[in-house]
């Protein structure tokens, strides 16, 4: 054998390997941001206010040796109305699809009940589970490593890794541990896809995401999306998207609307600029408010949106 070829061989391609990562862990610890970081893109909404991820929400990461389908989930909490127990359920039940598991945990807080909760879960998981402290540029290094040690007495043997979703540290180690656990196996979605989430789940997930951010108290909670018309006008590079806004109170009515319709405005404005730049084409879109009494208890109505 020529040296040529004893070179050739040593430099073949590693198999393909593909497969499903769940990411959990309890409210508001980054889960959302960790994924749009990994992807580069935009898939799922953020907000500084817990609970914002109500669906399971697919993202998918393909490079020259691997496809990874990440799979973020609603928070793990104590639920106590039927739209949180739905939310928690579409979590638990991810667990079970999945080829491993990143558990993020918020390492600027502590490690409380609901957190123990999940490593319970977690502890019989025969695939690899990845423990992910995030937040780590907003502690020092004093007190990250009790943290540390606390998650190795939850899950012993498991891959630690102090990440920061935010600001994207560690996050090619991170990438690097999952393609090395995943089995060996074809594209599951085509390459330059980032997402299985149609346009119109898309879209209501943005307008959401505004309600969010722009909104107080419990309006944002109380609040839900669905699109009643989305209609591509491939001539003038226009989509129209007509949404309806569907909130619990009456009371809540006009504070979504706001001052001479200022604040639908400003929700609409906001949502139209974010979707213009990932449809790449003009947005006409048109935002209506519904008064839906007791909807996030409602089964059929949950249904509908979704959960």
């Amino acid at each position: 054998m020529t040296k040529a070829t004893t070179k050739h061989k040593s430099e073949k391609r590693q198999p393909f390997r593909s497969g499903y990562i769940a990411i959990v862990g309890r409210p508001n610890v980054g889960k959302s941001t960790l994924l749009n970081q990994l992807l580069g893109e935009k898939v799922a909404i953020v907000s500084p206010k817990p609970q914002t991820t109500r669906n399971r929400i697919t993202g998918i990461k393909t490079t020259a040796d691997s496809q990874i389908v990440f799979l973020d989930t609603p928070g793990i909490h104590q639920a106590r109305s039927l739209m949180s127990r739905r939310m928690v359920d579409i979590a638990l039940q991810t667990l079970y699809e999945v080829n491993g598991v990143l558990w993020l945990l918020d390492a600027h807080g502590r490690i409380g009940p609901e957190d123990e909760r999940i490593a319970e879960t977690l502890r019989g998981a025969e695939n690899p589970v990845f423990i992910l402290l995030n937040k780590i540029d907003l502690v020092s290094k004093g007190k990250l490593l009790p943290l540390i040690q606390r998650c190795s007495e939850l899950l012993p043997g498991r891959e630690i890794v102090p990440i920061s979703a935010l600001k994207g540290e560690n996050l090619p180690l991170v990438l690097e541990l999952i393609e090395k656990g995943l089995p060996e196996g074809q594209k599951f979605f085509p390459e330059g896809e980032f997402t299985d989430q149609s346009e119109r789940f898309i879209a209501a997930e943005f307008i959401r995401e505004k309600v969010f951010l722009l909104t107080r108290e419990e309006i944002p909670y109380g609040a839900g999306v669905s699109i009643d018309e989305f209609t591509e006008k491939d001539e003038k590079n226009l989509i129209v998207i007509k949404a309806t806004i569907h909130t619990e109170r009456e009371s809540h009515k006009p504070i979504l609307i706001g001052k001479r319709g200022a604040m639908l405005k400003e929700i609409g404005q906001r949502a139209r600029e974010e979707l213009e730049a990932l449809l790449g084409c003009r947005v006409y879109l048109e935002l209506f408010i519904r008064v839906d009494q007791g909807w996030t208890q409602n089964p059929y109505a949950l249904t509908e949106m979704g959960l």
